[in-house]
């Protein structure tokens, strides 16, 4: 039976349109044009009854004759996938998200397209066909995906994704042989060094690879070598060659013009007056061919390997002449070198290309490990060179920095800096990386230090449970290294892990010491050093310590169950004058003046604040405190998450919040999760919005406080005599209610949330309480 006669069968006896349709359909290679020519009420009915791939290319058509293929690609999701995806109701296009999710599951095989006639078409390839819908890949396990994108019959495929990727995952990667780490060269240096690829994110990966870990972050920093390790069928990249060969008529006609300016200008004596450095130049513009490296002094290569290549920036992802092009000019520090013209026939052996036409097996560990292994000492060279600037600690402010003494920041010759990367050139880099659930070893974050001291692309960097400890003063010496670079653009550090090396108030200290181009800082801990002879504590002159005026914008604190002492955050709030959003969780209140200190504190040093949040904070005894913060007209939003406000109370401290919030007309979200509000205090909070409040509350969350279908219902009841007195108008536009109890009257319960989505969103779960019940009892 042919394709949607399948669909059809059950529908007996047929009518004619729907006979028509099913030829129509089987005949689209041919009728295409006519179809999408077909008045609307027409084209409706067809449209169901199209392949995927026709479907795809209805979409102007449909648009044109009013109507939306919306529907249909959400029931071809429901039929296919038979899966709900995470966030679906923020999902504003399933055309994209199904054929974005097609794609990876035929790329990995996990999806028969034989499997339903929607998904085959013999004038189509699955793959080329929804790879310009992809921006978010995820590739895992032994990279088998990326082996199928750089075989050949997939070339068109590895263009379009070239120009609609953006996010590029790798997860649960296990070690793989030489030809696939080939593949995946390949498949990074066009899809980040010569496309779009702008984040790239790894996680769970418990024991890495360290020759893939570090080949993925250095390709995802830009640097790659040119040679073999990129040879593909006797020939270099397609687009380096044609860039190659740009930049060598560009130098050919600069030197010429040098030249006839030169005979101008002067007799040859005159010419023999120019500066060494003009003279270098003119000879590297004349003798350079495609890809030359910038003239180097020789004695200088007798200490390494290979040749450093400059390389222009490529697509605007890196700086123009980025610091590691400006090392590879600076002397290596352990050997004195004069600077000599190198002989025109010495070999350039970072193109390697005497080695034959195919890459040598070893290329790809050469490279990763002298990543690894290069000598750092040159930082302290570069920073007197470039920047004329003295070498003092950068963290002396505080006498007990995590970033002095750190022996692995100073082993092999010096502190964690820029890198020359030896034999690489500089390409297109990206602008946000994250490691999630991966061991990081001493020997990794030096290299990523290095990778982080001239990756001027950089804007966001999300290290998750890598278990750094005393390594976390190796990546911010590489990214103070980096807040020197004048194209600097790195706005957004997150860090968590389940052990603190250090108090959390100190890491942030040091980190706004050596960031203050800042705009998002988020620490999270989960536990103390299980060591805690060895871990540091908090040092008085930290709260003394001056920390340079900060642009920061968001501070995320996650204490593992440290005491919270204003003293040592009073720094950090007096640089921030810019601090809009500010998270405190899980910290401990040394004493109960302590938050009122804060309060006082908040409202003196950062005028700018919107949004104030506490998660496990215990607040049960700070009933006055709670009401001043709800008194404050400049904060937008108040979240007070699991932090058991009602333990102790009287029902006049739940009367004083409703009437606090009644008059503050500048808070537009109040977030109550986990406070064991109950059906009694929910009803109350309806008051909130009665005729006589000034109220301008949008947003109120209620998740995991013990609501039943009964309180809900009675809170909506509630909810709408309010609405009807106001004569309608209502503020109130979304209620959250994740993790009650509706499953216990699943009848009443949907009656409540029925009449509720007619006032206002309604955001929940169909969680099992009886479930939840059963896991709190197991851990009694």
């Amino acid at each position: 039976r042919s394709v949607p006669e399948a669909m059809m069968a059950a529908e007996r006896p047929r009518s004619l349109f729907a006979l028509s349709a099913a030829a129509v359909s089987r005949s689209m290679a041919a009728l295409e044009r006519d179809v999408w020519a077909l008045p609307g009420h027409l084209l409706r009915g067809l449209l169901p009854l199209l392949t995927i791939f026709h479907l795809e290319r209805a979409e102007d058509a449909a648009r044109r004759a009013g109507l939306s293929t919306q529907p249909i690609w959400r029931k071809l999701w429901d039929d296919v996938m038979k899966t709900r995806p995470p966030n679906s109701e923020s999902i504003t296009c399933w055309r994209k998200k199904f054929l974005e999710t097609f794609f990876s599951n035929v790329l990995h095989g996990v999806l028969d397209v034989s499997s339903d006639w929607r998904l085959h078409d013999r004038h189509f390839s699955p793959l080329l066909h929804s790879s310009p819908h992809v921006s978010q890949l995820t590739l895992c396990n032994m990279l088998q995906g990326a082996v199928e994108l750089t075989a050949e019959h997939n070339h068109e495929v590895l263009e379009n994704l070239a120009a609609s990727l953006r996010v590029l995952k790798f997860q649960h990667l296990l070690s793989c042989d030489q030809s696939i780490r080939r593949s995946l060269v390949l498949l990074l240096h066009r899809l980040i060094h010569h496309g779009s690829v702008s984040q790239v994110s790894m996680c769970s990966w418990p024991v890495p690879d360290t020759v893939l870990l570090v080949l993925i972050l250095t390709m995802s920093a830009g640097f790659w070598r040119s040679g073999n390790a990129l040879t593909c069928h006797s020939s270099l990249c397609g687009l380096c060659r044609e860039e190659d060969k740009a930049q060598s008529q560009q130098s050919a006609q600069e030197g010429a013009e040098r030249s006839c300016n030169a005979e101008r200008e002067g007799s040859g004596a005159e010419k023999q007056k120019r500066s060494p450095k003009e003279a270098d130049a003119c000879m590297t513009s004349v003798l350079s061919g495609p890809r030359s490296p910038p003239l180097r002094n020789p004695a200088c290569e007798e200490t390494s390997s290979e040749v450093p290549c400059g390389r222009p920036n490529i697509h605007g992802g890196s700086s123009p002449h980025s610091s590691s092009e400006q090392l590879s000019c600076h002397p290596i520090p352990r050997k004195t070198c004069r600077w000599q013209k190198p002989a025109v026939g010495r070999k350039r052996r970072c193109l390697r290309r005497s080695r034959g036409h195919y890459a040598d097996p070893e290329d790809l560990y050469d490279f990763v490990f002298t990543v690894a292994r290069e000598d750092n000492s040159g930082l302290l060279e570069k920073n007197r060179t470039t920047e004329g600037e003295n070498t003092e600690n950068w963290t002396s402010s505080c006498s007990r920095s995590p970033c002095t003494g750190h022996a692995g920041c100073k082993k092999r010759g010096g502190a964690a800096g820029i890198l020359s990367l030896k034999a690489a050139h500089r390409f297109r880099s990206v602008s946000t990386l994250e490691l999630f659930s991966i061991p990081l070893t001493g020997e990794t974050c030096r290299t990523l230090s290095n990778l982080l001291s001239s990756w001027v692309s950089l804007e966001n960097l999300v290290l998750s449970y890598n278990g750094l400890n005393a390594n976390i003063s190796c990546i911010l010496s590489g990214l103070r290294a980096l807040s020197r670079h004048p194209e600097c653009r790195f706005r957004v550090l997150r860090v968590s892990d389940m052990f603190s090396h250090m108090p959390c108030m100190e890491l942030v200290r040091c980190a706004l010491s050596a960031l203050p181009q800042l705009h998002t800082l988020s620490v999270s801990f989960d536990l103390k050093n299980q060591l805690e002879g060895t871990r540091p504590e908090a040092s008085a002159s930290c709260s003394e310590a001056e920390i340079p005026e900060s642009c920061l914008e968001v501070l995320e604190i996650r204490f593992p169950r440290e005491p919270l002492h204003t003293a040592f955050l009073l720094p950090v709030l007096k640089a921030s004058k810019s601090l809009q959003q500010l998270s405190l969780d899980s910290a401990t209140l040394p004493c109960p003046q302590e938050l009122g200190l804060l309060l006082e504190v908040l409202k003196e040093c950062t005028p700018n604040l919107k949004k104030l949040s506490f998660h496990d904070v215990n607040l049960a005894e700070h009933q006055k405190e709670v009401l001043l913060l709800l008194q404050d007209t400049g904060l937008q939003e108040i979240t007070f998450s699991f932090c058991r406000l009602f333990e102790s109370s009287t029902a006049e401290f739940l009367s004083e919040i409703i009437n606090t919030v009644k008059r503050n007309s500048s808070l537009k979200s109040l977030k109550l999760p986990g406070n064991r509000l109950g059906n009694h205090r929910l009803v109350a909070l309806a008051d909130i919005f009665s005729e006589d409040s000034s109220s301008s509350l949008c947003q109120l969350d209620v998740s995991s406080n013990c609501i039943k279908p009964d309180g809900l219902l009675e809170f909506t009841k509630k909810l709408e005599g309010h609405i009807q007195q106001r004569g309608g108008q209502l503020p109130f536009t979304q209620l959250r209610l994740f993790q009650n109890w509706l499953d216990q009257d699943a009848e009443t319960a949907q009656e409540a949330l029925r009449r509720l989505r007619a006032l206002c969103s309604v955001v929940n779960d169909a969680w099992d309480s009886s479930q939840a019940f059963a896991d709190y009892i197991s851990v009694m």
